[in-house]
């Protein structure tokens, strides 16, 4: 196959970026969309030019760091699909790609198509976590909970942190990320206790951070690589709303 590229390059989040056309051929079908990145990048640098900067890691669609939009969407054409677990067969030879960072205020690009996601980081560390005694760790058994609580905490928590849904929502909102965060937590008897506190205050770093509101197109769960549902925002913000009445008893 032969692919044209259209790809973002940008020294850096102050300077001023645009795209450049790159032509890859003798593409594999079978390759996967950084492994075609790969490609592209070592014929640059055997030419002595700047190859392209994008995030990865696993390449096995768990961490997540892999986003780009592809032709506008995020993570590219495929549903529940990361970018690293996209391959070349989902393209035709003599197509032209689009490949762009996720971009949102939130989001200030490093380089190219990497950008610095701590953002989400420090929304996790305001308050995405239990506060429990030290010691053994108790009896399984001893702690009821449902089967449908216990899918449902798993779903949520299935959330890679890829920033897809920020970046395929016209506000750049991570209210997506944000309640699928509070849920997995507050659906366990072991975070209820601190549920009040914990949606208070991830909500309130999230703004902090600069996303944007909600814009309810749900355009979030639709790009999202691993389906988070969007039932998990409503959750979040009928906490929310608990815990400001709380506060004012």
């Amino acid at each position: 196959m032969k692919i044209y590229l259209k790809i973002w390059r940008q020294k850096d989040n102050l300077s001023k970026g645009n795209f450049k056309d790159y032509t890859v051929e003798d593409v594999n079908k079978d390759m996967s969309f950084l492994e075609m990145l790969d490609t592209l990048n070592l014929k640059l640098v055997k030419q002595g030019e700047r190859p392209v900067e994008f995030d990865h890691d696993c390449r096995e669609g768990i961490c997540g760091q892999c986003g780009v939009m592809i032709n506008g969407i995020a993570h590219g054409p495929l549903k529940n699909t990361t970018t690293c677990q996209l391959h070349m067969r989902s393209f035709k030879d003599g197509d032209t790609i689009y490949v762009e960072p996720f971009k949102a205020e939130a989001f200030p690009i490093v380089r190219d198509l990497k950008v610095d996601r701590s953002s989400l980081d420090r929304i996790i560390t305001s308050g995405g976590f239990v506060s429990v005694d030290t010691g053994q760790a108790p009896e399984a058994n001893s702690i009821p909970i449902t089967y449908e609580e216990a899918e449902a905490a798993f779903d949520a928590a299935a959330c890679i942190g890829c920033g897809a849904c920020v970046a395929s929502c016209k506000n750049s909102s991570a209210a997506l990320f944000t309640g699928a965060k509070i849920t997995h937590l507050e659906l366990l008897p072991q975070g209820q206790k601190e549920t009040h506190k914990r949606v208070a205050e991830m909500v309130e770093q999230m703004e902090k951070e600069g996303f944007g509101h909600c814009s309810n197109t749900e355009a979030c769960q639709v790009e999202c690589p691993e389906n988070i549902s969007v039932l998990n925002i409503a959750r979040m913000n009928f906490e929310y709303n608990k815990s400001k009445l709380l506060v004012k008893k």
